[in-house]
């Protein structure tokens, strides 16, 4: 085989990998749980209205595409797992939202160059390996002078640190993947972005999380239900003390970050517009 067909080949595993950890869990649940209004943040700071044309990159369950739709936007709604929009269609279904579902590699859209009037991606497409060429089709498919959009959790954050913790517990990531949390470093996603973007605005902001009364709560209810989480902690299934440690580990950051029952996640806004 050739060292092109050798990537390809290794491509095509990773992204194998990536789907199936997405749907490990009921990350849905974790979504509608805890970050129920995420999604409608980001489609009102992208100015979404009536007869716009929206594509959301990996939608999931369609946090963010349910939204826009109901806002009268034309959306498709597009991820690597199709678990997560079977569960997407059924919510549009309950909530009357009319939106398409296509299921897309982030770093490979198959959409046309300037398709659309807004590209938007709420804590998904921040997980796609190659991050310069997830950034590069979100520039593609968006029309001159379209929105690009995103929401994705900051690496000083409570879950970019979740990931840090996590991360010497996990297998090795492959060559040239890089960690999700760097697309809530504004430089970073401005490097990404390059000259192809103008009237750049990058906002931190939390979001405000509730529903654990204790440290211990907030790790099983990931350990059970979020993906990259479970992930891990099947790779160390087989070793006892490592998973104490890890439980430990996350306890204690949990802990730092909860004040009177009350978490506060940081994540990065960020908006541009597309040069003409």
């Amino acid at each position: 085989m050739t060292e092109s067909g050798d990537a390809a080949q290794a491509d095509r595993a990773l992204k194998a990998k990536h789907r199936a950890m997405w749907a490990l869990g009921d990350y849905p649940s974790v979504a509608s749980h805890l970050l129920p209004d995420l999604g409608a943040v980001l489609v009102r700071e992208c100015g979404v209205g009536p007869g716009d044309r929206v594509l959301d990159v990996a939608a999931g369950s369609g946090n963010a595409a349910l939204p826009a739709a109901l806002a009268g936007a034309d959306v498709v709604a597009s991820d690597l797992t199709p678990e997560l929009m079977e569960v997407g269609r059924h919510l549009a279904a309950v909530r009357g939202a009319r939106l398409e579902w296509r299921e897309a590699d982030a770093e490979a859209l198959p959409f046309a160059d300037g398709e659309f009037d807004t590209v938007m991606s709420c804590l998904g497409v921040m997980f796609a390996p190659h991050h310069q060429a997830a950034a590069d089709e979100l520039v593609r498919v968006c029309r001159a002078g379209g929105t690009i959009g995103l929401i994705n959790w900051t690496p000083q954050g409570f879950i970019g640190r979740m990931f840090a913790t996590m991360k010497p517990y996990a297998p090795p990531p492959p060559p040239g993947a890089q960690p999700p949390p760097l697309w809530g470093d504004p430089e970073h996603v401005h490097d990404l972005l390059g000259d192809a973007v103008t009237d750049v605005d990058a906002r931190r902001q939390t979001v405000r999380v509730d529903r654990f009364k204790k440290p211990s709560e907030f790790r099983e209810f990931f350990k059970a239900l979020y993906g990259p989480t479970i992930a891990v902690y099947r790779s160390i299934a087989d070793e006892p003390e490592r998973v104490a440690a890890l439980d430990g580990e996350l306890d204690a950051l949990a802990a730092e970050h909860t004040a009177d029952g009350v978490m506060e996640w940081e994540y990065l806004l960020l908006t541009a517009h597309r040069r003409g």
